[in-house]
């Protein structure tokens, strides 16, 4: 019998747009993941209307990103001025909302429920218990875990967040974790039920994220042919530890050769904990007396993004926890190894030893003793980056897109959803 169903899925994703700029505020590898995602999902015949809140009187209610793809901006609150820890007050609003919006719909409009991050996963909650359709919850992150690898002086998750979570996954239908180690996170730390996850990896745009002449795309981006560049790509925060590598570039630095030839290249802007110090890593920078090896560019759009990577020797990951690790699998897309952090999904977004080095550590002098073995070994980093275009696609969004509709047909085929006549609908 072929499988059946959805139609139409409803994603929530309240504190950040998938239309965002990823790089700074709260967007990030969440956003690339809707959208990605949603795309996916159009091209194999099932429609996603994407719920985020409104964040200024100029975006239109409405936006269609391709057929089958639909933004809704509901109001929740005032447009701007509000932090992510300020939300949670806005949810009653935001959930009248979205169930306002399946209230003007034939019923039976939405198939499935879709939210990402707790947040999204109370209103799915609640629209779940109104429509009668399956909630998927994708986390992203988990603050029990994020407390547990607080970078020093970061500031813990709040108590509510914790509790938050703990009632998504009690009410979720289907959980959906990135690595086999978000999986047991769940499982152990938030005593999901094993039957009901389901480990899909994210994806990588193959083919924006791809091997290129590094001569020509240090030549768009105004870096020297024989600059030596450590890039770090995402948002400036502490949990994202971009500090570690300044640290670690200074401390290469005191090899004069290595500093002649030397550019931390930093991609991104302040984000979370991270915005309370805007300036902080260039005063870091100053403070080692390497503010001239040090860029800060703005976040990229996805193509000039993919010359940096292009354009770099090594890409550095050196946060205190990730729930994947996008920006690792798209450098090694691009043919540049990565150096990160042993952490969350990051063994499982590099190959340790075939695409990249993975540290059970942040300890800048690692770091820098890491760099500078690769930086001094052109054949070993050489041999790595052989390594990262094969890693990498063994993630796509096609596959995340299509593991998605088998859990979501998973999930609506439970008994207390599934219908007495199933439609019949793209395979």
């Amino acid at each position: 019998m072929p499988l059946t169903g959805p139609c139409r899925v409803a994603t929530l994703s309240v504190h950040t747009s998938p239309l965002d700029q990823p790089g700074s505020g709260d967007a990030g590898g969440m956003n690339v993941y809707v959208l990605e995602v949603a795309r996916r999902l159009a091209e194999l015949g099932v429609e996603s209307e994407i719920f985020t809140r409104a964040t200024s009187s100029r975006l239109p209610a409405r936006v269609e990103v391709a057929p089958g793809v639909l933004v809704r901006h509901v109001i929740a609150g005032p447009y701007a001025g509000l932090e992510k820890e300020e939300l949670p007050a806005q949810l009653c609003a935001f959930s009248a909302g979205v169930l306002r919006a399946e209230a003007h719909r034939p019923p039976g409009w939405y198939d499935v429920i879709h939210s990402h991050y707790w947040l999204s996963g109370q209103v799915g909650w609640l629209a779940r218990e109104r429509w009668g359709v399956p909630l998927i919850h994708s986390a992203h992150t988990l603050a029990k875990v994020k407390n547990d690898q607080l970078a020093t002086g970061d500031r813990p998750e709040p108590r509510y967040r914790v509790i938050g979570e703990e009632q998504v996954v009690a009410a979720a239908d289907r959980l959906v974790a990135s690595t086999r180690d978000e999986a047991e996170q769940l499982i152990d730390r938030y005593a999901a039920d094993p039957a009901q996850v389901t480990v899909i990896p994210p994806g990588v745009d193959l083919g924006i994220f791809r091997p290129g002449p590094g001569t020509a795309a240090r030549q768009r981006l105004g870096i020297a042919p024989d600059a030596l560049v450590l890039l770090f790509v995402g948002r400036i925060q502490p949990l994202k530890a971009p500090d570690i590598l300044i640290r670690a570039a200074a401390r290469l630095a005191e090899d004069p050769a290595l500093r002649a030839r030397l550019l931390v290249l930093v991609v991104g802007a302040p984000s979370g904990t991270g915005r309370a110090e805007p300036e902080s890593l260039k005063r870091l920078a100053a403070h080692l007396g390497i503010a001239e090896l040090v860029r800060f560019v703005p976040p990229m759009p996805a193509v000039a993004l993919a010359d940096a990577y292009q354009a770099a020797d090594l890409t550095v990951v050196p946060s205190y926890t990730e729930s994947f690790g996008l920006v690792a699998v798209e450098s090694q897309a691009c043919g540049t190894p990565v150096v990160a952090a042993a952490v969350g999904g990051l063994p499982t977004a590099v190959a340790d030893g075939v695409s990249g080095v993975l540290l059970d550590s942040h300890d800048p002098a690692d770091y820098a003793a890491a760099l500078a073995r690769l930086l001094h070994q052109p054949a070993y980093r050489e041999l790595l980056a052989t390594g990262c275009r094969g890693h990498a696609e063994r993630f796509s969004w096609d596959a995340t897109a299509r593991g998605l509709l088998s859990t979501y047909r998973g999930a609506m085929a439970d008994p207390i959803f599934a219908p007495d006549q199933p439609a019949a609908v793209p395979s």
